[in-house]
């Protein structure tokens, strides 16, 4: 796979940057940062924006996303657009496999990068499956499905940016054609279904719920606070 880098920001995306601006930060784990929200939540902006702050901290960054670019992704970006017609338990293997790539891939995988000492922030993770695919097949079905992923690499932390079915169709009715999950009707169920799963396994991860403001700035200051905890212990 092809690295897509921002030299000016000092991370890149779906890629390996073996180092930053000379410095070395590959003695200790990295932290892994998962983003989670419904469509057009906003996760996409922040997630690049917290990669350049923690990039001018002299954190090493490397951001990524679910589904991935492998060919399980690819298969699964057609099942969304409808390009390919499947069935939702289908689709949600298909998920848990790419999930699974995305883990233990030698080259560009999340543990690799973590313990290269690279912090990894994700575009979606396991608990995408259990609030998208658990509305609509039976959840622990879908939770057992993930249980790998969940033993193999639980996130230090969850960052789930919330904002109002309504608001966030509004967002995605802009960019053209809906995929699979992007009615109104299912982009609530899912919400609830987050709540749901956040409520079940609170005591096990740790979850911090962020409003998407309509300043992106101020949605940003309180996903930095959450990260800032994790990463130099609160400090800034």
């Amino acid at each position: 796979m092809d690295p897509r880098v921002d030299n000016n920001a000092g991370f890149c995306y779906n890629g390996i940057k073996s180092s930053l601006h000379g410095w070395d930060c590959r003695m200790e784990r990295g932290k892994f940062i998962v983003f989670e929200g419904t469509d057009g939540s906003g996760k996409s902006t922040q997630i690049k924006l917290l990669g350049k702050y923690l990039s001018s901290k002299g954190v090493e960054v490397y951001l990524t996303r679910e589904p991935t670019d492998s060919p399980f992704g690819a298969l699964l970006r057609s099942c969304l657009t409808g390009r390919v017609d499947a069935d939702e338990r289908a689709i949600a293997a298909l998920f848990a496999a790419d999930r699974l790539d995305h883990i233990l891939n030698e080259v560009n995988g999340i543990r690799a990068m973590l313990e290269a000492g690279v912090t990894v922030l994700c575009d979606r993770y396991y608990f995408s499956s259990f609030a998208y695919n658990g509305g609509f097949v039976p959840l622990e079905w879908i939770i057992e499905l993930n249980r790998q992923a969940m033993e193999l690499m639980r996130p230090d932390l969850v960052i789930y940016i919330d904002l109002p079915p309504e608001e966030g169709m509004r967002r995605v009715a802009k960019r053209g054609e809906a995929e699979r999950y992007e009615t109104l009707e299912r982009q609530k169920l899912i919400r609830e279904k987050y709540f749901e799963v956040f409520e079940r396994f609170k005591d096990q991860e740790n979850i911090v719920i962020v409003k998407s403001e309509e300043n992106k700035a101020e949605t940003q200051e309180a996903i930095r606070r959450a990260a800032n905890a994790i990463m130099f212990g609160g400090k800034q």
